[in-house]
C-alpha cells in the first residue's frame, strides 16, 4: 500500500508538479520482516516485503527523517535515520544488512550528460551482506570487476537485447548465480541489486528494476 498523504508542514512536503527530486524504498535485508514507512511520522508505506520496492515519491528538497518498523508496530523502530535529500535528484535509499545491524543506504540514480539514445544503461550495486567480492558479466563478458558489499559501479553502455547474467567470486571462475532473460531496451537505465545470502536463505539472486532516471524528467 502506497500512501500519499495531504500536505503538511509538519509531515511530508511532496513537491509541485515542476519540482524533480524523487525517492523509492527498497526492502534489501534477507532477515528482516515486512516494515512500515514513515517519513517525517507520517506512513508512507504499509507491509514493504523484502525484495520490494515503493514507487517513486516526489520529494521537496530538504531534511528527511525516516523511520521503518515491523508492519502493525510502532514502538521501537528498527531504523531512525535523517536524511537530506537534494533538489534535482532521484534516489533509491535500501534497507540493507542482517537485522540486528539493518540501516539505510543511499543510492543516487544519476542522469548521464551524454547519453546514447540507442544503448541500455547498466550498473550493479552489492547488497548481500555476507557475499565477497563480486565479478559481474553480461553473456559471457566481464562488466564489472571485484564489487564489494555496499559498492555501486557506474553506468555502462550495452546493446538493448536479452542477457544472461552471472556473478562470479572476484578474479575466479566460481559461478555463484545465473539469472537469464534479462530484457534491456534501449535509452533506459537499470540497476542490477544483489540481494539475498550467498550460503544461506533467503539465497542470493538479482533485481533489475528500471530506474527513475529512465523516466522522471
Amino acid at each position: 500500500m502506497f500512501n500519499l498523504p495531504c500536505f503538511n508542514e509538519n509531515k511530508v512536503k511532496f513537491r509541485k508538479s515542476d519540482e524533480k527530486s524523487h525517492i523509492r524504498i527498497l526492502h534489501a535485508s534477507p532477515d528482516a520482516p515486512a516494515v512500515d514507512i514513515y517519513i517525517n511520522d507520517n506512513l508512507i508505506y504499509k507491509g514493504l516485503s523484502y525484495k520490494s520496492f515503493t514507487e517513486y515519491m516526489p520529494l521537496i528538497s530538504m531534511v528527511y527523517n525516516i523511520k521503518v518498523f515491523p508492519t502493525g508496530k510502532k514502538d521501537v523502530p528498527l531504523i531512525n535515520k535523517f536524511f537530506f535529500i537534494p533538489p534535482n535528484s532521484i534516489y533509491t535509499i535500501a534497507a540493507t544488512n542482517f537485522l540486528k545491524n539493518i540501516a539505510l543506504f543511499p543510492i543516487l540514480d544519476k542522469k548521464l550528460d551524454n547519453k546514447n539514445p540507442n544503448k541500455a544503461y547498466v550498473r550493479f550495486v552489492h547488497l548481500s551482506p555476507n557475499a565477497s567480492k563480486l565479478d559481474f558479466y553480461m553473456n559471457g563478458k566481464k562488466i564489472f570487476n571485484s564489487i564489494g558489499y555496499k559498492n555501486i559501479t557506474n553506468y555502462s553502455a550495452v546493446d538493448p537485447k536479452n542477457y544472461t547474467l552471472n556473478l562470479k567470486i572476484s578474479n575466479t571462475e566460481n559461478t555463484i548465480l545465473t539469472s537469464p532473460n534479462a530484457n534491456l531496451k534501449a535509452d533506459k537505465y537499470y540497476t542490477v541489486y544483489a540481494v539475498g545470502l550467498a550460503n544461506g536463505k533467503p539465497s542470493l539472486q538479482v533485481l533489475i528494476p528500471l530506474d527513475g532516471n529512465s523516466y522522471i524528467r
